[in-house]
């Protein structure tokens, strides 16, 4: 069983998870890539707010709980503006506490594309990269809406 940890943007800190948990459950999104595998989430938690600190604390935890692979959340590249710190995430984690790291959780709601569509954000071949496995179809981002 491949056990996981969730990074969720700080500005969502309310947020009660339920579209990252619902897209576990399906495979959604970049839980689509445990399509044949059990899964197991260890760990949720937030940024801490910019520029992140709780992200070098919080996967001691995760990782002392069985987590293997730290998912950060789609929140952190739909949020506008998208996480500032997103790219020190992802090397500080697996340098650090030798965690996998993947980008996103749910696919990326319509509402959201419609937006950065609009203003040009993922553009750009490296925000294509981070957002590869939570652009969906409309029909699913519509579901996640």
């Amino acid at each position: 069983m491949k056990q996981l940890g969730i990074i969720i943007c700080d500005r969502y800190h309310t947020c009660a998870g339920g579209k990252c948990l619902r897209a576990m459950r399906d495979r959604d999104g970049a839980f689509a890539l445990y399509e044949n595998e059990e899964i197991e989430l260890v760990g949720f938690t937030t940024c801490g707010g910019c520029p992140g600190g709780n992200v070098e604390y919080a996967p001691a935890e995760m990782k002392k709980n069985g987590a293997e692979v730290v998912h950060l959340a789609t929140g952190l590249v739909v949020g506008y503006p998208p996480c500032p710190s997103i790219d020190a995430f992802t090397e500080f984690l697996p340098a650090k506490y030798g965690l996998e790291v993947v980008m996103g959780t749910h696919p990326i709601p319509e509402n959201y594309y419609q937006t950065h569509r609009a203003l040009g954000t993922w553009d750009s071949a490296d925000w294509q990269r981070r957002i590869q496995l939570v652009l969906t179809d409309e029909e699913t981002r519509l579901a996640y809406d």
